[in-house]
């Protein structure tokens, strides 16, 4: 028999003031008394506790008139108390079951802010970093007059930002690796590695700050392909690179880094209708 609210009340409060942790209240039975005490602990402040007594009572309290509200709390409880991945599946868990519930919303946000906390720093893998882009997007999709949207939608462009940067790294490592002796191949290079990886980045977010800095290091590493380059290989690329060397000018007529460029152009296109008859280096 469920004791009355406020004699639970009462209680829960006597044993938070009697005992300095929640060993008393994890011993008993009673999930509605265990439900007061986690709610007191929350208010508090004591999210570690109250998130310990709710994953204990969630199952007891599964079809009860506090069984939504007691899920939630668990999540944004796990949230407060930084284990931002168990948090986010507690949330999505949430507003999975019950799409309409007083806490929808909130609950799909918090999702995606859990996952937002839980990236790690650029330089590895970003695994996360995509996870809270997709949670926090469908967020935005779904609650587009919300009033979470704006700072969820910033949070997408924030975390965006990060796998840009992400990119960026990993194509000017692939360039500054540049050429590698093979041991049975012979000399091959990196930059098609590089050109491959900021042509991506540059259809995946073609309207990115870094964007120059994409173009002018695919424009870097076609003219070091091109130069690299088997004769039978080489007009080819050649005219590749000059052709990208077209698009970048175009795009930043006025740069002061067009001269990089320019320099590359002045040096590589005098060789474009050459026709060597000697190899260079098999890349």
């Amino acid at each position: 028999m469920r004791i009355p609210h406020l004699l639970t009340l009462l209680l829960v409060a006597a044993a938070l003031t009697a005992c300095s942790d929640i060993t008393r209240v994890q011993k008993s039975s009673d999930p509605f008394y265990k439900y007061e005490a986690a709610k007191e602990y929350y208010m508090r402040g004591q999210y570690n506790r109250a998130a310990l007594l709710l994953d204990q009572i969630l199952p007891a309290l599964r079809g009860t008139e506090v069984g939504e509200e007691a899920l939630y709390m668990h999540g944004i409880a796990t949230l407060n108390a930084r284990d931002y991945e168990a948090a986010a599946t507690i949330l999505r868990k949430y507003y999975t079951d019950y799409p309409r519930g007083r806490f929808a919303e909130q609950a799909m946000y918090n999702c995606g802010v859990a996952l937002y906390k839980s990236v790690p720093e650029v330089r590895l893998d970003q695994t996360a970093t995509y996870d809270a882009v997709k949670e926090l997007s469908a967020f935005v999709e779904r609650y587009p007059r919300s009033t979470l949207t704006n700072d969820a939608r910033s949070k997408v462009f924030e975390l965006q930002d990060q796998l840009i940067e992400k990119e960026w790294l990993s194509a000017k490592l692939y360039y500054d690796l540049g050429t590698y002796k093979g041991n049975c191949l012979g000399t091959g290079n990196n930059y098609q590695a590089c050109i491959t990886t900021a042509e991506n980045a540059l259809r995946d977010y073609p309207y990115m700050k870094r964007r120059e800095d994409f173009m002018l290091l695919v424009l870097q590493a076609k003219f070091n392909l091109a130069a690299q380059s088997i004769p039978s290989k080489k007009q080819e690329r050649l005219a590749s690179a000059i052709d990208e060397y077209h698009n970048y000018i175009n795009e930043f007529p006025a740069s002061p880094r067009r001269k990089e460029a320019d320099r590359l152009y002045e040096r590589y296109s005098p060789q474009l209708q050459s026709n060597p008859n000697t190899e260079n280096s098999g890349a």
